[in-house]
């Protein structure tokens, strides 16, 4: 795994709040997420999911849940005889979302849990794909690595993740330097950066499939990868 690639990857922001302070704004945020985020995010990270295409009987994990929706679409698509698993760092989202899954009662094919993503509580070579929506940018950059070498480890052989993210690649433009410059100012208000997400997962092993560009207020890679057998 190339971790110097995307450890020392210059033009990359560094991420300037613990994870204890993003662990605080998440908490403090979550009852109102939907009406700051979902609108905006709900086309791409859709998107996302349609190229996951979860299918019946599978064992998925989703890495950053936040309010709970695609943990939802999820649970619905493995059926009776799958299992959903979510991780989020944020005990309030935790909550919203395992509210969701009991109002549409699908909280008997999933497993919620509160906890890092760069120390999956799940054994290895048990999950048929992961999937991340608007999270890997969250994590600082020597993080990324670690946190995809988990996904790699959790993964079944030639198991699938698909990462939504916010990207770096392609022609800068105005919204994507406000954006940096932003975070860089006001960290506690604008928390993640954009990110190379292809090269990202290049880095960390993994087989690209298919990657696309997307514009939403900021550009957004959606790639879908493989793990080797």
């Amino acid at each position: 795994m190339r971790n110097d690639v995307l450890e020392y990857e210059p033009r990359v922001l560094r991420v300037f709040q613990s994870k204890s302070e993003r662990k605080a704004f998440y908490n403090k945020i979550a009852k109102v997420y939907d009406l700051l985020a979902e609108h905006s995010e709900r086309a791409v990270r859709q998107e996302g999911l349609a190229k996951f295409a979860p299918r019946a009987g599978e064992h998925l994990l989703e890495i950053g849940f936040g309010t709970g929706h695609c943990l939802v679409e999820l649970a619905e698509a493995v059926g009776p005889h799958g299992r959903v698993y979510g991780i989020d760092i944020s005990e309030n989202m935790a909550t919203k979302t395992q509210w969701l899954l009991q109002e549409e009662n699908l909280a008997g094919r999933a497993e919620v849990a509160c906890g890092d993503a760069e120390h999956l509580p799940y054994a290895s070579g048990t999950m048929d794909g992961v999937f991340m929506s608007f999270t890997l940018e969250l994590f600082d950059t020597p993080e990324i690595p670690r946190v995809l070498g988990e996904c790699r480890r959790v993964l079944r052989p030639d198991g699938r993740l698909v990462v939504v993210g916010i990207s770096k690649a392609g022609k800068p433009g105005l919204v994507l330097r406000a954006f940096e410059w932003t975070h860089q100012h006001f960290p506690n208000l604008m928390d993640c950066r954009p990110i190379y997400v292809r090269r990202a997962l290049e880095a960390a092993g993994f087989a690209i499939e298919d990657s696309t560009a997307q514009q939403m207020w900021v550009p957004v890679e959606i790639v879908r990868a493989r793990k080797p057998t």
